[in-house]
């Protein structure tokens, strides 16, 4: 199968099984006219696309896999934030989640903001109001990214967190609101299946890297640039991205280290809120 005959056979596939396309297009978080125009091939769908309808679907592992690795014969594909804007930031949370759902294995490196699983209300309300949104489409985007945090909880998930140093710094909101996030931050430590790890300004830098990105089972990763949103599916590429994860999590600190560091931050963003009282 290649990707050209992707469409037809997922439709077929969605017949055979028996659901309808209302309930796929809905399991997989996208419109029934969308869904329609990628069974047809007037569309083609990314990887992203193509997991999301196995999942609604429930297939089986070997059949996903065919179908993912003709998914997959494009290595990279790049969605423009200018259309993720237009699909709607509601919609995109959504998006995200269901990819979230499908994954055992969460690994994300974050080297500009609190990573969005781990952000309280307040900081996730600043981050997207520097998108210029209505007050509808912020709070949509708002709410659908506080239901994606229900993953934080799942205990069948294992999630690993790096953050640097400077993202526990960067003051997206007042002195209080950012002690209140970094001591969320502390807590969802104490979580079992949850491994948050800091990159201390005083480690030796043997790693660089200008984004961040996400690593799903080591099958996918998503890279956010400054245009536009990147999937990666070859293998020899997310390799890449794993021996980057790995070699920032070597010099990064965890455990009470970690929390230490946070709490030391934290304390400083408390002084300096009781010193404007």
């Amino acid at each position: 199968m290649n990707k050209a005959q992707l469409g037809p056979a997922l439709r077929e596939l969605r017949k055979t099984s028996g659901m309808e396309a209302k309930a796929v297009a809905r399991g997989a978080v996208m419109s029934q006219s969308k869904l329609s125009k990628i069974e047809t091939g007037k569309i083609s769908p990314t990887v992203m696309d193509v997991e999301r309808i196995l999942t609604a679907m429930g297939v089986p592992g070997e059949i996903k896999v065919e179908y993912m690795a003709a998914a997959r014969a494009e290595a990279t594909e790049a969605t423009a934030w200018r259309l993720v804007r237009r699909l709607g930031y509601h919609r995109k949370q959504q998006q995200i989640k269901a990819l979230d759902e499908s994954a055992e294995i969460i690994r994300v490196f974050q080297p500009s903001l609190v990573p969005g699983l781990l952000q309280t209300p307040e900081y996730m309300r600043a981050v997207f109001e520097r998108k210029d949104l209505s007050e509808k489409q912020l709070s949509g985007a708002v709410s659908g990214r506080l239901a994606r945090q229900r993953a934080l909880y799942d205990v069948g998930k294992t999630l690993q967190f790096l953050i640097t140093e400077p993202v526990l710094r960067w003051r997206l909101v007042p002195a209080a609101m950012m002690a209140e996030q970094l001591d969320h931050i502390i807590s969802a430590s104490r979580l079992e299946h949850v491994d948050i790890r800091i990159v201390p300004l005083t480690a030796p830098q043997t790693q660089t890297s200008a984004h961040s990105f996400v690593i799903r089972d080591d099958r996918t990763v998503t890279v956010e640039t400054v245009h536009a949103e990147l999937a990666v599916t070859d293998p020899r590429d997310v390799e890449m991205y794993v021996r980057k994860f790995n070699g920032f999590s070597d010099i990064a600190v965890s455990g009470t280290a970690m929390r230490r560091l946070i709490e030391g931050i934290r304390d400083g963003f408390l002084e300096e809120q009781e010193g404007a009282s």
